[in-house]
């Protein structure tokens, strides 16, 4: 946000903040004095050689003088109730309007600083309010199947035993790893996030969230959350995990991130008794992963690949995709692009002969130059 304003005062751009100002204020107001000098002086000489009385050359001189001391305090004046508008306006949490830059003096340095200032302050009020919304994004879904789970307890549709009880306590475990995370959001900005990578299988751990998003969706079914993620139960998870042995080098709970919100996207997209695979082959790197998640959709067309993964984004989509899909909050696509990129990976929509698929490269131990 501020690269555009702080740019324009370097090489290239106008003329640098502290530099020498052809137009400075302090120029234009030595041009004043002279000025106001010239004419006092010019209709002096005028009246010497007509003979005119010295009080109409006073009076005249002093309607010349003021008529360009209002012009140039006008010029000066005028861009100062601009910018006392814009501080005001900020001050409100209005971060929208910016001060015209038309100006190559000190005042025009001043309407950058303003400018580059209004940016910082949009940026990071937007950067709270995503924040907000991801922190709410990923606390449902444990918050979700905690619920489902205690539900099912109390209905008397499970015994509370120990395998359900283990579920509850998985759910209960996740929810407070997240809130933890909320710290390392925190950092997001300064790039300081911490990655726990550790060495995982795959198929397991896969396995583990796929049930894990069946379950979820089965407890959306029942209740109208109105949570933005999809409650589609008709909808078959496959796993495709090759070798079975496969390991890799990572952040279980970033990927965790990456992989549930892939299935809810693919899931919300899916057709009626639809599929969404999810695959997994080692990478070229020790450790290296490579995962896919391909369902059976509408597909994203070529023109919107560069957009899917924006914050916000639902693409160009004026109803749900699929029952028990309200469209979805815009932000999925764009936490797993976010985790992906803290483990230094890639991530984006590759070609498919049937619906969309998102490709996932994760590094695992980076190579060892010889």
């Amino acid at each position: 946000m501020t690269g555009g304003p702080a740019g324009r005062s370097g090489p290239g751009g106008s003329q640098p903040w502290g530099g020498v100002r052809p137009f400075s204020i302090k120029t234009k107001l030595g041009a004043l004095v002279v000025v106001s000098v010239l004419i006092t002086t010019g209709l002096s000489v005028i009246a010497v050689h007509t003979k005119t009385e010295l009080r109409f050359i006073t009076v005249f001189s002093m309607i010349a003088t003021l008529l360009i001391t209002q012009f140039v305090a006008h010029s000066l004046t005028a861009p100062l109730d601009d910018m006392n508008a814009v501080a005001r306006s900020i001050s409100h949490g209005d971060y929208t309007r910016r001060v015209r830059e038309n100006r190559r003096d000190e005042l025009g340095d001043l309407a950058q600083t303003i400018n580059v200032m209004a940016d910082e302050l949009e940026a990071q009020d937007r950067r709270r309010k995503e924040l907000v919304a991801n922190v709410s994004h990923e606390l449902r879904t444990p918050i979700a199947g905690l619920r489902a789970v205690l539900e099912n307890i109390v209905d008397g549709v499970t015994r509370a035993d120990p395998e359900t009880m283990r579920t509850a306590l998985k759910q209960t475990e996740r929810l407070g790893r997240l809130v933890e995370t909320l710290l390392d959001l925190s950092r997001l900005d300064n790039g300081v996030v911490p990655l726990k990578k550790r060495r995982f299988e795959v198929w397991p751990y896969l396995s583990g969230v796929l049930k894990e998003a069946n379950m979820v969706a089965s407890a959306r079914a029942g209740m109208a959350s109105g949570s933005g993620s999809h409650t589609r139960t008709d909808v078959h998870l496959h796993l495709d995990v090759s070798p079975p042995e496969l390991t890799a080098l990572a952040d279980p709970e970033r990927i965790h991130q990456v992989v549930s919100n892939l299935i809810d996207n693919a899931v919300k997209h899916s057709p009626p008794h639809g599929r969404v695979t999810v695959r997994a082959r080692r990478g070229d790197r020790p450790d290296s992963l490579e995962l896919e998640v391909l369902d059976e959709g509408p597909g994203i067309p070529r023109a919107e690949w560069h957009r899917v993964f924006e914050r916000f984004n639902r693409g160009n989509v004026n109803r749900p995709h699929g029952p028990g899909s309200d469209g979805g909050t815009g932000l999925g696509l764009a936490i797993a692009r976010w985790a992906v990129d803290l483990h230094g990976g890639r991530i984006g929509v590759a070609e498919s002969e049937r619906g969309c698929r998102i490709l996932i490269t994760l590094p695992g131990t980076p190579s060892v130059p010889s």
